[in-house]
């Protein structure tokens, strides 16, 4: 059967902009694949200064009674609160937890994306009044165009993998919210419980998908690791309290869930790349703050044996006049941050220093961050600086820096260069670590094969927007 898509609009909107009501526009979509569901979409243009944003703290001293009262880093504003809950058979709610019974057909599949590119074309179209005629952006958007012509062969065979091969799982569903979904990459022996890498996409917190974790969940199924790709909704479909919140049930999911498909759920890291990386830091200040207040939760930051960070920003005071210089404007940036407000609300190496949670610091994981020393899409004394703020608070943290390295080389030409890569080993070596076993077979573990020649990856280190 088709999935029907229906126009919904809302008139009685909030008055988000200043001389008019905005209207919201929604689309209720029926999807009846293996799992159908029933889901609300929505967006919302709306300008920072008028948004009503919840703040992390309430103004009373007592850390307790702000968990009480839900006022915690992800709180989300009850605006982006009023969507559809999901509805779903208890069939296909077994199909979730059975890895085995929840292999999507090919078809499905389709339909599915095409749904999802009918989301994207209307957001990015909406996206567009936000951007209005610039030329930063515009230059960086005919360079990602250059820059993804130049790893095309390597995208080919990674796009290949992700839809055919048997060891993983599409679009699992995690939650009752749009995109809601993760990917699992399975390793092919299935002998023991597995370490388990639950990875958030970045794409400046408007352009993540699940999919661009694809080359590293399947480099890292190879080494006998689990990976889950969490997606999230992004701006301006949402915003950041949005997109943590995903992150968190993503997570939790992996973490109540993840023992079914042969993960170990006491041997999980949390991992991000990019704006993905800042997600993920934020995510884990926000559930150590309701750990240590005794708030509800889902998941327990005991289960997560380290938090990794790749190519991550943390300080985001810092950031704000350099990513307007490269053409994430300083409006389009607040609007995704929730106000100038909330800036100091979502910078973790900031919101760590606060004297008012530091039971919760005390819980969070051990933490690894990398970063490239040539990246100028987010400079790496950003890593530098937050791991050295976390040890000043009791946080067991590193960083580990690759001369020269830019934003995408850590991340994709480096993988698809084939042979040693640092980074990768580097990451393998941790989770690994105290298993043997584990690492005697990364040592004799054949080279990984290139997937692009090399002038191109040159090329395309050249040209890259990031």
């Amino acid at each position: 059967m088709t999935s029907q898509i229906l126009p919904i609009t809302n008139h009685q909107t909030p008055n988000l902009h200043s001389s008019s009501a905005s209207t919201i526009s929604m689309l209720l979509k029926y999807d009846d694949q293996e799992n159908p569901t029933t889901s609300l979409l929505h967006s919302s243009s709306f300008k920072n200064n008028n948004m009503s944003i919840k703040p992390l703290l309430p103004r009373s001293s007592s850390f307790n009674s702000s968990i009480n009262n839900n006022n915690s880093i992800g709180a989300v504003p009850n605006f982006f609160q009023k969507t559809r809950r999901r509805v779903a058979s208890e069939d296909s709610l077994a199909c979730v937890s059975n890895g085995s019974s929840h292999r999507s057909s090919f078809g499905n599949d389709v339909r599915h994306a095409a749904s999802e590119t009918f989301l994207l074309t209307r957001l990015g179209l909406k996206m567009l009044t936000y951007l209005g005629v610039g030329y930063r952006w515009i230059t960086r958007f005919l360079a990602l165009g250059c820059y993804s012509l130049l790893l095309l062969p390597g995208f080919i065979q990674v796009g290949y993998h992700y839809f055919f091969s048997s060891e993983i799982r599409r679009s699992i569903v995690y939650g009752d919210k749009p995109r809601n979904r993760l990917d699992l990459f399975l390793p092919k022996n299935s002998d023991g419980p597995k370490p388990v890498v639950a990875f958030i996409t970045g794409g400046a917190w408007i352009i993540g998908y699940k999919a661009w974790g694809s080359l590293l969940g399947q480099q890292l199924s190879e080494r006998d690791i689990i990976v889950a790709c969490i997606d999230y909704r992004n701006f301006p479909q949402a915003t950041i309290s949005d997109m943590i919140d995903d992150a968190s049930q993503g997570i939790s999911f992996v973490c109540n869930n993840i023992a079914e498909y042969g993960g170990d759920p006491n041997r999980i890291y949390i991992m991000g790349q990019s704006a993905g990386a800042h997600i993920a830091a934020c995510t884990i200040l926000e559930q150590a703050i309701k750990e240590a207040g005794e708030g509800e939760t889902t998941w327990s930051l005991s289960q997560i044996k380290a938090y990794f960070g790749l190519s991550g920003g943390y300080n985001l005071f810092n950031l704000i006049d350099h990513f307007h210089s490269r053409g994430l404007y300083r409006s389009i940036f607040l609007s995704i941050m929730e106000g100038e407000e909330s800036i100091r609300r979502f910078s973790p190496e900031v919101m760590v220093q606060d004297p008012n949670i530091g039971n919760a610091v005390s819980l969070i994981p051990p933490t690894v961050l990398f970063h490239g020393t040539g990246d100028y899409s987010i400079p790496s004394d950003q890593s530098k600086s937050f791991a050295e703020t976390l040890k000043r608070f009791g946080v067991k943290a590193e960083s580990i820096l690759y001369e020269g390295k830019t934003h995408t080389d850590v991340f994709l030409q480096d993988p698809m260069r084939g042979g040693k890569d640092d980074m990768f080993d580097d990451l393998v070596a941790y989770i690994h670590a105290g298993d043997p076993e584990a690492l005697s077979r990364d040592a004799t573990a054949p080279p990984r094969r290139r997937l692009v020649p090399e002038f191109m990856l040159k090329l395309a280190h050249s040209v890259s927007p990031f």
